[in-house]
């Protein structure tokens, strides 16, 4: 007979860790009231001068607007950024959160100076390019990352252009191109898991 039990392992420590972060961060908007949302957890414009000017650059892709838009970006990466976490490493995959933050939240500050941005659609947008690219090879693209590229971004680019809606577009693409330039470069130095 065997007796071998199962066990829960922590098997992405950092999409484990955003995940919980996300989840923090919306529990406490909704204690202060979507308070915590406006001071730290989204990008708009501000004064410079402002100590959380900066802070909201990275934190934004930390807060969500409701229960449900935290539970379609979650969804996704926890579908996908375990296995990336696995074959790049945690210190990559907090490298490619980071710096989407950066720069949508620096893109939107600038560009869209009477809008908020918050939510981790970039980061989604990043690590759906970054697994579409996996199958990349010299002189080889695999026909999936090409259908992903045209299905994601084609819908992101025609829906910026044509459809006016709550969603920022622009946080999408970049994203999506974020995933695909680390890809590239991961490719490049013939990355493999290493953190």
């Amino acid at each position: 007979m065997n007796n071998k039990r199962y066990k829960i392992v922590l098997n992405a420590p950092v999409i484990l860790g955003y995940t919980f972060l996300c989840v923090v961060v919306l529990a406490v908007n909704f204690l202060t009231l979507g308070k915590s949302n406006t001071m730290l957890f989204s990008v708009y414009r501000s004064p410079m001068r402002s100590l959380f000017t900066y802070f909201r650059f990275i934190g934004h892709v930390f807060g969500h607007s409701s229960i449900s838009h935290l539970i379609n970006n979650i969804m996704l990466i926890l579908l996908v950024g375990p296995g990336l976490e696995e074959r790049y490493g945690s210190g990559k995959i907090a490298i490619v959160i980071l710096v989407t933050a950066l720069i949508t939240g620096i893109v939107h500050f600038i560009f869209f100076p009477g809008a908020a941005l918050l939510g981790a659609s970039g980061v989604v947008f990043a690590f759906i390019m970054l697994s579409a690219a996996i199958g990349i090879r010299d002189r080889e693209v695999p026909l999936t990352f090409i259908l992903v590229t045209v299905l994601y971004l084609g819908e992101q680019i025609y829906e910026g252009l044509f459809t006016a809606d709550n969603v920022s577009h622009l946080t999408h693409i970049i994203g999506g191109v974020i995933g695909a330039v680390y890809a590239y470069m991961w490719r490049a130095k013939g990355s493999r898991r290493r953190s």
